[in-house]
């Protein structure tokens, strides 16, 4: 077996100490097609410029601070939402044009500084959740300050108060948190939050598809039941709110133009660095970064790091695959902490190259007598 070394930053050996050779090859060659892959960025144009997806954007979070404002009115939230999205000239069909009411009924019932003040809180919350949960891994003071700093890069667009009123910053800061929580002993807080970011938007039930699937695989079945039965309030909330949305719409209300824009993995790099601290940094380099955040994840020794491992690389896929150039901002519910995955790199690569450039021979002598 190749020589395990002693860690660079982290208080234990990565997942990638120890391995053979030729598996240790298989692994370099996929993160080098993960980077070629985040690479193609440099192809696609930037998402937020030129101004046509920056002005859609701006009319969506104003649509839906016009429907929250129509609710503390006393309005009613489809027939708000309706005429919104009529007003506006966009689709009502099919009902998923339509968010889900939570939502925006919650921030109508409360006092408009509150929302603002809670959004701070939960992005400081998150940011603590996640120190506490890697921090005492990490042996360097060093590692200790580039957490922060990449914790810090993640949640920046997080504290901007005037996106109070879009769904994916709350869904996504509670996935998050949802994931910072979760332990083998203690995942009821994390199902409940789970449950709440779905409610929020209906793309963060990728969290229990996957927390489901993993807890499935290693046995713990009271958990994989636990969001399953999540999953099974959300799928009740859906048909309940399709039920709401049909009898608004009307047959000559436009149709979506679908979510199959396959704009590749490119899409997603510029969209996801549009969304973080990668925004100053030019393309070429901030594209390896969002690879080498992602294998990162992959070879931390937790239970929480294969799941958010395959979260971020399951939203990474979706936005390649369904996301248009006007939703690009889907990018933001992965961007709270992947970057913290590269706070795991230098001892990955260092347990990868160990094993690749051991050069120690076994010699094997028969004695006889």
């Amino acid at each position: 077996m190749p020589r395990v070394r002693a860690p660079l930053w982290l208080t234990a050996p990565t997942r990638y100490a120890g391995l053979l050779r030729a598996r240790a090859r298989w692994i370099v060659a996929a993160l080098a097609l993960f980077i070629a892959l985040a690479l193609t960025a440099l192809a696609v144009p930037d998402p937020t410029d030129p101004t046509p997806g920056q002005a859609a954007t701006a009319s969506d979070l104003g649509m839906y601070e016009t429907v929250i404002a129509g609710l503390r009115g006393g309005g009613d939230y489809y027939t708000l939402t309706a005429e919104a999205l009529r007003a506006g000239s966009y689709p009502l069909k099919p009902f998923l044009t339509f968010r889900l009411p939570v939502h925006a009924v919650v921030q109508a019932a409360l006092p408009p500084l509150v929302p603002r003040v809670l959004l701070v809180l939960l992005t400081i919350g998150v940011a603590v959740a996640w120190w506490l949960r890697i921090a005492p891994q990490l042996a360097r003071p060093s590692a200790r300050i580039s957490l922060t700093v990449l914790l810090a890069a993640g949640l920046m667009a997080f504290v901007q108060a005037d996106l109070v009123a879009f769904h994916e910053i709350w869904a996504a800061l509670l996935v998050a948190l949802a994931l910072a929580l979760r332990t083998p002993e203690r995942w009821v807080p994390s199902v409940a939050l789970g449950l709440i970011a779905t409610l929020a938007r209906e793309t963060a039930a990728l969290l229990p598809l996957v927390m489901a699937a993993f807890a499935w695989r290693e046995g713990a079945r009271r958990e994989a039941a636990g969001w399953g039965l999540s999953l099974l309030a959300l799928f009740a909330a859906i048909v309940a709110h399709a039920w709401a949305v049909a009898q608004i719409v009307g047959p000559l209300d436009p149709a979506s133009p679908g979510w199959s824009g396959l704009l590749g993995p490119g899409f997603f790099v510029r969209a996801f660095a549009s969304s973080t601290a990668l925004d100053a940094l030019p393309l070429t380099l901030a594209a390896p970064l969002v690879a080498l955040a992602l294998f990162g994840w992959t070879a931390w020794r937790d239970s929480v790091a294969p799941r958010a491992a395959a979260l971020f690389a399951g939203y990474a896929a979706a936005i390649a695959i369904f996301a248009r150039a006007d939703t690009f901002y889907w990018a933001l519910m992965p961007a709270p902490v992947l970057l913290v995955g590269l706070v795991f790199v230098p001892d990955a690569l260092r347990d990868l190259a160990a094993t690749l450039l051991d050069r120690r021979r076994i010699r094997v002598q028969r004695i006889t007598q």
